[in-house]
């Protein structure tokens, strides 16, 4: 059981909230905060001042008060007019994330909703209610409000969700787990809900969990690539690493030496050549950079999981102040950065398969890795579809955060973007871990015309773990199904959690 309190949420309980894995509930001390801040709306509403969004319209329409006895219609109206997403439908276990991150901002006590409505959305997400809402529709700013809508209608009966695995209305789901929906919502709430940026910040969080082990993969598939073209190790000497001083760089360096630990393939400076090429010689400045940039990923993530993002905020003494602290920017810049930083590995990798498939660069090694070339193509079109992947990552990884379009008659006239941000970056990993999967099978071919027992301690772990799922290919095969075989291999992060059963974790 995960508590939630607005203050102490991390990437890994995140992730094992999104996962289904554990429970969550609220913190003591939020409970007596979310109390306290609704004691301040009905304060406010009792002394009949207009505060934003409380007894007004909202945006442009800000300048509109509404009467007492349409407060509840405004708030459910709001959700209903938002509810404009399009496209697919987000995964469940990033909904899942989104309810924990609305539930632990509301818990900080800073949005003046009732008890009961954080208590059903974590109703909700225990009993595996989860909201279908469609991945496109948020400018990233005033929070994701379309996205976030979708979240937001089922706790009071409409829309839709996922239960048991089917999509269906919310009614019927309610009915099926027994749940009684909210009967309506009171001043603000409605607003509250939807006021944030959880829905980006759960996408580029799921990306940033799912990267940081696909920078550990860079290293192992790099590591047996090194070995297949009889790479000089000279190069991740640690003293090179050290007086550079970059601390992601001396990580990936420190990994490929333990990988490669007691290998009779590694080579030494001069032995077949004086040095090697980019790809392998500057493998652990290229992921080490990588490695920086997740770890400042993190904790600018981490700040916004326990993030307040709504507006108005309700603060100390019953003051109601309106703010942007909904504006994406943060995470939009961040996930822009993160786009870039795992393309990268991607970019470098690719550069390795093809010297593994050339004949004029792969230290003699059969064309394109096939044992009868010509009458076989080996692994030729492995490296087109890598390097079509990698041009597509490049366009992908132009910032979205450099667009901004005014909405809401140009009250909203700068936006962040921030959820197309976590999208493309969720597109390129996904890119990027088939990269890295054809990497390791290409590597793997190559190994086999030198000498798997030659092989290092850790990579030969990931060559041995390569083979229980794809076979050597002596002609050839239709390949995809192996590519997809390889790529999930990757993504169920099974190569690194066999590699460091092995020789223990990798930095």
């Amino acid at each position: 059981m995960i508590e939630l309190n607005g203050y102490h949420l991390n990437l890994f309980d995140f992730y094992q909230i999104t996962q289904g894995k554990t429970k969550v509930k609220l913190g003591k001390d939020a409970i007596v905060k979310i109390t306290n801040s609704r004691s301040s709306i009905q304060n406010l509403i009792a002394s009949k001042k207009i505060a934003y969004g409380i007894n007004t319209g909202f945006g442009k329409l800000s300048e509109k008060t509404i009467s007492t006895e349409d407060l509840q219609t405004l708030q459910v109206n709001l959700l209903k007019s938002h509810a404009c997403g399009v496209g697919p439908h987000l995964d469940i276990p990033t909904v899942r994330g989104i309810m924990a991150l609305r539930s632990n901002a509301l818990a900080k006590g800073y949005s003046g909703i009732r008890l009961e409505l954080v208590e059903k959305i974590i109703e909700f997400l225990n009993n595996d209610l989860i909201p279908a809402v469609p991945e496109k529709g948020s400018l990233g700013a005033s929070g994701d409000l379309a996205p976030l809508s979708h979240m937001a209608l089922p706790l009071l009966g409409l829309g839709e969700v996922y239960y048991q695995g089917k999509l269906m209305p919310a009614e019927e789901a309610l009915k099926l787990a027994g749940i009684q929906p909210l009967s309506h919502l009171e001043a603000k709430e409605g607003l509250s809900l939807i006021n944030g940026t959880q829905v980006m910040t759960a996408i580029g969080a799921m990306v940033l969990y799912d990267a940081i082990n696909l920078a550990k993969m860079a290293d192992i598939a790099g590591g047996v690539s090194l070995e297949a073209l009889r790479g000089i190790i000279d190069a991740f000497d640690e003293r090179i690493h050290f007086v550079r001083g970059q601390l992601g760089q001396q990580l990936s360096a420190a990994n490929i030496r333990r990988l490669t630990n007691n290998s009779k393939l590694i080579t030494h400076q001069g032995e077949i050549r004086v040095q090697d090429a980019y790809s392998l010689r500057c493998m652990a400045q290229v992921h080490g950079a990588t490695k920086d940039a997740l770890e400042y990923a993190m904790k600018i993530v981490e700040l916004e999981m326990n993030a307040a993002t709504d507006n108005p905020l309700i603060l100390n003494n019953d003051e109601i102040i309106s703010g942007g602290n909904f504006h994406g920017q943060p995470l939009a810049l961040v996930f822009d950065f993160l786009k870039i930083a795992i393309a990268e590995l991607a970019s470098i990798s690719e550069r390795r398969i093809e010297r593994l498939v050339n004949p004029t660069l792969n230290e003699g090694l059969p064309p394109f890795l096939a044992a009868h070339p010509g009458l076989n193509s080996g692994f030729m079109i492995v490296q087109y579809v890598a390097a079509s992947l990698v041009s597509e990552n490049k366009i992908l990884a132009h910032p979205a955060v450099v667009d901004s379009i005014p909405s809401s008659a140009n009250q909203e006239d700068h936006v962040s973007m921030g959820s197309i941000s976590a999208l493309t970056a969720r597109q390129i990993l996904k890119n990027t871990q088939k990269v890295l999967a054809m990497e390791l099978m290409t590597a793997c071919q190559a190994v086999d015309f030198r000498n798997p027992d030659g092989l290092g301690a850790g990579s030969k772990t990931a060559y041995q773990t390569v083979r229980k799922y794809l076979p050597y290919l002596k002609e050839d095969e239709i390949m995809y199904p192996l590519i997809n075989r390889a790529t999930e291999l990757v993504e169920n992060n099974t190569i690194v959690d066999e590699v460091e059963k092995a020789i223990g974790q990798l930095l």
